[in-house]
């Protein structure tokens, strides 16, 4: 090991993840942290060593991929990158200490490895083990186990991440951190303003199917629906309600959609609902659910929506309506909560924990829950405000500066421990 008299550490990061082109929540995190911890004044004591699979672009969004303060080594494999190339390369040119903040820890006896420091997002698949195939299920809990094993150190993003941990694995909850992450922070485009209320829709038959007020379609201070939206035949003419997140079944979508489909039913509501978010495993069940129920003129799947747009949708829904089965951290409630939306979510994992006071919770179990939950938002102004003001408070306890400079702290503590 050769931590310098100075206290200089050298710290090797994963940052293969951070460079995907389409982010999910472990991509968002892994950029975020990364790109915070590199920007904290006492990182300029320690050097840095990022490793990446393919030559990282250098974007106003990702400055310091070209900052020649860090060593960017790019390392190149076809398959089973972490376990060959990263493996390779940390066993034959060690750090001081190694950061995977995406779960994985090569397959490499710990001797042989740098004190390893990895984030574990979650054990959902040991919750919900029918929302992964049986190979997703075999790695996720075979790579879970080693990383849990072989980290010296393993940082959480909720203590309901750190209980499963410890529940699952026998991990000792000295050897875990719960490290908050935050809301990503979108850029600051002319959507990111004071958002006006909304008006309560029309309800109880009342307008479903005649001309909504000409505030509806648009986004918050009356601008058109973004190009991004005009382009993918995404035609709004109502309010609408909102889910963001990765289109798959452990996000609960069945029970929305048919929660969604009893409000149409009773001819309650003016408003639809548009689920965001690349396609995951069994995608496909969803449309043909919204088909079969008679919806697809008021169910929309616009796709992924890169982070520039995100700010436009999130400020242009009625209410954002989040009733996963299971989370590590539940980014999504945050970001809506961020862009002053109403939130509805779920009152189990980690989501009581991160949405606060500042969310109506469900059991995600219940559809007659959920849909009354929902209406309860597209009718109840007031409460839509109460909460958009818990909300705005609420993501003021999450700080990616603070993630970063406790995460630091971590990794320098953890590269004396070999």
């Amino acid at each position: 090991m050769s931590i310098h008299s100075t206290g200089s550490v050298q710290v090797g990061i994963d940052a293969s993840r951070a460079l995907r082109a389409r982010r999910t929540g472990t991509e968002r995190y892994s950029l975020e942290i990364i790109r915070h911890l590199l920007a904290l004044p006492e990182a300029a004591e320690h050097s840095f060593r990022l490793y990446v699979q393919d030559e990282p672009p250098v974007t106003d969004g990702q400055p310091f991929w070209g900052d020649p303060r860090f060593d960017v080594r790019v390392l190149s494999a076809r398959y089973l990158w972490t376990h060959t190339a990263l493996a390779w390369e940390v066993t034959h040119h060690r750090p001081d200490v190694l950061f995977v903040p995406s779960h994985v820890i090569p397959f490499v006896s710990p001797r042989f490895l740098p004190p390893t420091v990895v984030t574990l997002h979650d054990v959902g698949y040991r919750h919900f083990p029918a929302a992964h195939t049986a190979t997703q299920r075999l790695y996720l809990d075979l790579s879970t186990r080693w990383s849990s094993y072989a980290a010296v150190q393993i940082i959480t993003p909720s203590q309901a991440t750190a209980d499963d941990l410890t529940t699952f694995y026998g991990t000792i909850p000295e050897k875990i951190r719960v490290i908050d992450e935050a809301a990503n922070p979108f850029p600051q485009t002319e959507f990111v303003t004071a958002k006006p209320p909304h008006p309560s829709p029309p309800h109880s038959g009342e307008g479903t199917g005649s001309a909504p007020p000409p505030e509806w379609g648009r986004l918050g201070g009356g601008r058109q629906l973004p190009e991004f939206l005009q382009e993918t035949q995404f035609v709004i003419e109502r309010p609408y309600a909102l889910y963001v997140g990765t289109v798959q079944p452990r996000k609960n979508l069945a029970r929305l959609i048919e929660a969604y489909g009893l409000l149409v039913e009773a001819n309650e509501i003016g408003w639809d609902l548009v689920i965001a978010g690349g396609q995951g495993w069994q995608s496909d069940q969803f449309q043909a659910q919204v088909a079969e129920a008679e919806l697809s003129e008021r169910v929309h799947f616009p796709g992924y929506v890169a982070d520039e747009s995100l700010p436009a949708l999130f400020r242009g829904a009625l209410f954002f309506a989040f009733p996963s089965l299971f989370e590590g951290f539940g980014l999504p409630v945050l970001e809506a909560q961020q862009m002053g939306v109403a939130v509805m979510t779920s009152n189990n994992s980690s989501l009581p924990e991160v949405a606060g006071d500042a969310a109506l919770l469900v059991d995600p179990d219940d559809v007659d829950a959920i849909a009354d939950a929902m209406l309860r938002l597209s009718r109840d102004e007031s409460l839509r405000q109460e909460l958009i003001a818990k909300g705005y408070e609420n993501v003021k306890r999450f700080s990616w500066e603070k993630a970063a400079r406790e995460t630091l702290a971590v990794l320098v503590k953890a590269a004396g421990k070999k």
